[in-house]
């Protein structure tokens, strides 16, 4: 028989431990078994190859470019198999960007006819400084390795599989393109396996697209019963409202394919940095990649690939040793409704029974509103406070920096702190049913809006249910002395589901997804509220949680510096501009450091020096500029080929020619162009039949050309209205500046890298056109 004093000792005990299995369950754990069997995914065989391929930047049309596809090339031959070298121009009309790309292609013969499945990932790194060790040099090895140990099995399987290593994803998925779009195998595909990351480490998640519902696609998922299944249902309905996109996209846009994402986001901070390399690839997380790929492969070769169309959707979420649990979309409101009824029926017989009252409910609104409120502005603020005292922090683009675990930890800590430090009193004098209403009634509200609108995250009824079981044993049991691990144990599931969202918002859309973490946590505090309420001392808890909150703090202050293994990253570029006759020293940098001061000087312009720019991921302008001498670059020659009129249309052919073997050619227009077509290297921009034009534009970006071969010219024709005046700006970048002899440098410290997501390191030949 347990004494009453260790009920709340075992209790926390629970709660502690159910919290880190969470996590710790996400994914494999363990040594690297060093000599697996020959039919098993071998990690140092993945290594080996993730090594070799992540030597130096590998951008699209590098010199160590060419090294990375004539490695996979010969690795694939290696394995028996017949490899092609698929050589297209490709344009990506939603990105607007062109190259001519490579993509490494290669088939497994199956026994049957039939639709094949596709294993795809991509091998060009992000320009110009990435080492793409995890986006997708993960990608690339896990299904080198994944495909030897499917053939040393020596069984052929029932359908065709096709190894697909696309080329200039970063730039635009424009592999993808050329292989959706030009290649003849793209027709017989009926399922596609894409293995990305946006980071070093993590779980990784499971994220499929299709333009149906997904409800066959989870049936076949949970059919080949990976054992770490992470995935959800809200990331499914929230992935379909974002911009971000990856070669998948393209299959399903393009080629109404359907297939499953895996990828990773924890270290989001190494994302397209110099740091994205292969000693910082967390080998777990590598682990979890083969632990999808290997039973999905095994699977799917043997069953079939054809025909994922469906009319209905899943709600889904995965709980740790169960999997992945299912139900269909239609469920979602029914159970709200069927709640609803449910709790007003309890609060009647409650009020009835005198259980508790009116009075005594409202006042149990009070910590629960004030927790919230003040955890969600302490988010909101708190962040832009730490932004004010580490200004640095703005120059990590993508937004969760390298300390970032720790302020989750702080931001979490002290929301805890919060809700025992408002709920101290309110728990010595009321009950937990006059307490346990207001969680419950705003855990409705929620599954209120994700009933008629984001019906993706139903499972967010589950909490309800719970609290709803605990509601009506408060009220019909008359003996609640024992209860306290009895909601305990009830709360474990809800722990185990919801724990890991916590984490997961802030580190894949930034820290400023803080208030999410701690909006979270009020609500998790919530559930829990029948078993805080019959612990002693809350206060205890509170003072607990602030003082893991102030360490957490300290321990981030502490690590808020730069270092070999947190870098800082700065950029800068030299802007020669041909009409003006003028020079520019440019960073988009929020402050001047040692390295960009030899350029920018001590006093520096703030601002930009033109308004038009060259694009960033996340529009980011120049920050500092300084005029500077002009230096001695080959210019491009820019001709307008062809300018005629044609009834109703102006149709106009331009030719670039870069004269220094430039990296990438901009085309910036300042006024408003309607575009009728619009034709790359004799590529053609699709248009949407219903549209009049193939793409309109205020201003900005009208196309980003990467050029890969050294003779290489860009040919552009469109179509446009017949009146149609042009101000364009053409910016031909060169990642040149640390060779180009015109320049002297002092080199960026070991504790510097260049900052990804803008174009770096480069000097830009800007050209007006008006026409």
């Amino acid at each position: 028989m347990i004494s009453k004093k260790y009920y709340q000792v075992i209790s926390l005990l629970i709660i502690v431990a159910t919290v880190y299995y969470s996590f710790y369950a996400l994914m494999p754990s363990g040594n690297i078994v060093e000599t697996p069997a020959k039919t098993e995914f071998s990690t140092s065989n993945a290594l080996k190859h993730l090594k070799e391929i992540t030597k130096k930047p590998h951008f699209t049309g590098s010199t160590a470019h060419e090294f990375v596809v004539n490695y996979i090339e010969t690795e694939l031959k290696k394995l028996g198999l017949e490899v092609e070298i698929q050589e297209q121009m490709a344009v990506n009309e939603k990105w607007r960007a062109a190259a001519n790309t490579k993509n490494i292609i290669a088939r497994i013969k199956g026994a049957e006819k039939g639709k094949a499945l596709l294993l795809l990932s991509h091998y060009d790194a992000n320009p110009h400084s990435s080492l793409g060790a995890s986006d997708a040099g993960s990608g690339v090895v896990t299904i080198l390795e994944g495909i030897r140990a499917f053939l040393a099995s020596k069984k052929q399987p029932k359908n065709d599989i096709i190894i697909c290593i696309t080329d200039a994803e970063e730039l635009g998925l424009l592999g993808a393109n050329a292989f959706v779009n030009h290649h003849p195998w793209a027709k017989n595909v009926g399922l596609v396996l894409n293995f990305e990351a946006r980071g070093s480490g993590g779980p990784s998640y499971m994220l499929l697209e299709t333009n149906g519902g997904n409800k066959k696609l989870i049936e076949a998922f949970s059919n080949a019963k990976t054992p770490y299944p992470v995935a959800n249902s809200l990331m499914y309905s929230i992935y379909k409202m974002l911009p971000n996109d990856t070669d998948l996209t393209v299959f399903r846009e393009d080629g109404d394919i359907s297939g499953f994402n895996f990828a990773f986001i924890g270290d989001h901070f190494d994302y397209h940095t110099a740091q994205d390399s292969y000693e910082r690839l967390d080998l777990n997380t590598l682990n979890h990649q083969a632990s999808y790929l290997m039973p999905l492969l095994n699977f799917f070769a043997y069953n079939s690939v054809e025909n994922f169309n469906s009319n209905v959707d899943y709600v889904y979420f995965n709980v740790p040793y169960f999997g992945l649990i299912f139900y269909p979309f239609s469920f979602v409101t029914p159970l709200f409704i069927g709640s609803v009824i449910l709790f007003i029926f309890l609060v009647f017989i409650g009020i009835s029974k005198k259980v508790f009252t009116l009075s005594g409910i409202f006042k149990g609104f009070i910590p629960f509103t004030i927790s919230l409120v003040i955890s969600v502005l302490f988010a909101i603020y708190g962040w832009k406070l730490l932004l004010v005292i580490h200004p640095q922090y703005n120059d990590i683009l993508h937004g969760f920096t390298y300390n970032g675990y720790y302020y989750i930890a702080v931001f979490v800590s002290f929301t805890l702190a919060i809700c025992f430090w408002f709920y101290k009193g309110f728990f010595k004098k009321r009950s937990i049913q006059d307490l346990i209403i207001a969680p419950l009634f705003v855990w409705l509200l929620i599954n209120g809006a994700v009933a008629f609108y984001l019906k993706g995250a139903g499972f967010f009824i589950l909490p309800v249910l719970i609290l709803l079981v605990i509601l009506g044993v408060l009220i019909f049991n008359k003996k609640q002395s024992k209860t306290i691990l009895f909601f305990t144990v009830l709360s474990i599931p809800i722990l185990l589901i919801f724990s890991p969202l916590i984490k997961m918002f802030p580190v894949g859309l930034g820290l400023k997804m803080l208030v999410i973490s701690t909006f979270f946590t009020v609500l998790l505090f919530g559930v829990l509220i029948p078993v805080f309420q019959q612990y002693k001392k809350p206060k205890n808890l509170a003072n607990l949680f602030l003082l893991v909150g102030v360490m957490a703090l300290i321990s981030a202050t502490v690590f808020s510096s730069y270092s070999i293994d947190r870098k800082q990253p700065n950029s800068i570029l030299y802007v020669l501009d041909v009409n003006k006759n003028e020079a520019y020293w440019a960073s988009y940098n929020s402050k001047v450091d040692k390295f960009t001061k030899q350029f920018l000087g001590e006093h520096p312009i703030k601002g930009s020096y033109d308004k038009n720019t060259t694009a960033s991921k996340y529009k980011t302008g120049i920050q500092w500029y300084t005029k500077t001498a002009i230096k001695n670059l080959k210019k491009p020659i820019i001709s307008i080929v062809l300018d005629t009129i044609i009834g109703s249309d102006r149709k106009v052919g331009l030719s670039i020619l870069s004269n220094r073997n430039a990296n990438k050619v901009e085309i910036i227009t300042k006024t408003p162009i309607k575009f009728k077509s619009f034709k790359v290297n004799n590529e053609s921009l699709k248009k949407n039949l219903k549209e009049k034009y193939v793409f309109e534009i205020t201003q900005g970006t009208l196309m980003s050309y990467y050029r890969t071969n050294k003779d290489e010219i860009i040919k552009l024709e469109f179509v446009v209205d017949r009146f149609q005046k042009f101000n364009i700006d053409v910016l031909e970048a060169k990642y040149d500046l640390f060779t180009n002899s015109e320049f002297k440098i002092i080199p960026r410290s070991e504790i510097m890298m260049p900052m990804p997501f803008v174009l770096n390191d480069a000097t830009v030949i800007k050209t007006n056109l008006t026409f």
